[in-house]
């Protein structure tokens, strides 16, 4: 799940009785509705604009071009009106992994920059790639969900330099590895009613497998470059293996 600059987590345990876990569906009240009418969607201009910066982003982005190819090399083709949903979400976050529906969710309402989109999408793409590759198990075993949100911070742009000076966090030692731990704790304390310290021991656990598990990309990609330069390695490697 990507979450919103200044998230608040969730609480992980609620007074008296233990509420049921929900899976993080609170957060995007949307999917519960029934969809509005073309003509409604267009007239309203969070969903216009979400639109037409996904469509920016499916187009001209190399991360979230390197995902699609990738995740269509496996068997897992992504369709723009199948699986991507722009809705409005909770205002803590901007965007999530519908893995009951196969589905992204866009957060119309708290998406309001290309480069945000672009970070959102590449995000969610990194947990459908991890869903179409692997047998995860999103609701009922917390590591799985702890290594997808482990490599999606890693891989997505999410702790980039230039992002992390925008938070006022930098010049740490191990600063990158620091965020990318952080951010994916921060992510299952939104959508998973689970302590802290769960959270942090299921993300300690699978740390470095995850973190080193670089796929599809092959590098850590730290800037636009980075990923165009992943994208060609991979359109290579992929030509190079058809060729045996």
């Amino acid at each position: 799940m990507e979450d919103g600059e200044g998230e608040s987590s969730p609480a992980a345990e609620t007074k008296g009785a233990e509420e049921k876990d929900d899976f993080g569906y609170r957060l995007f009240p949307d999917r519960n509705k029934k969809p509005q009418s073309f003509l409604v969607r267009s007239l309203f201009t969070f969903h216009n604009r979400c639109q037409v910066m996904l469509r920016m982003t499916l187009e001209t982005n190399p991360y979230a071009q390197l995902l699609l190819e990738a995740m269509k090399q496996s068997g897992c083709t992504v369709f723009n009106d199948r699986h991507f949903s722009c809705e409005n979400c909770d205002g803590c976050v901007s965007g999530g992994f519908d893995a009951a529906t196969s589905q992204i969710v866009l957060c119309q309402n708290n998406i309001r920059q290309q480069s945000h989109m672009n970070r959102v999408v590449t995000h969610e793409l990194i947990h459908a790639f991890d869903h179409c590759r692997a047998h995860v198990d999103w609701f009922k075993n917390v590591k799985h969900l702890a290594c997808s949100e482990i490599r999606a911070a890693n891989l997505s742009g999410d702790c980039t330099l230039m992002n992390e000076i925008a938070r006022f966090k930098f010049g740490l030692k191990r600063h990158h590895q620091t965020c990318v731990r952080d951010r994916a704790i921060r992510s299952i304390l939104a959508v998973r009613k689970v302590s802290k310290e769960t959270a942090e021991k299921a993300v300690d656990e699978v740390f470095d497998a995850c973190f080193n598990d670089l796929e599809p990309f092959g590098r850590i990609p730290h800037s636009k470059a980075d990923a165009r330069r992943a994208y060609k390695d991979f359109q290579n490697r992929d030509r190079y293996n058809a060729n045996l």
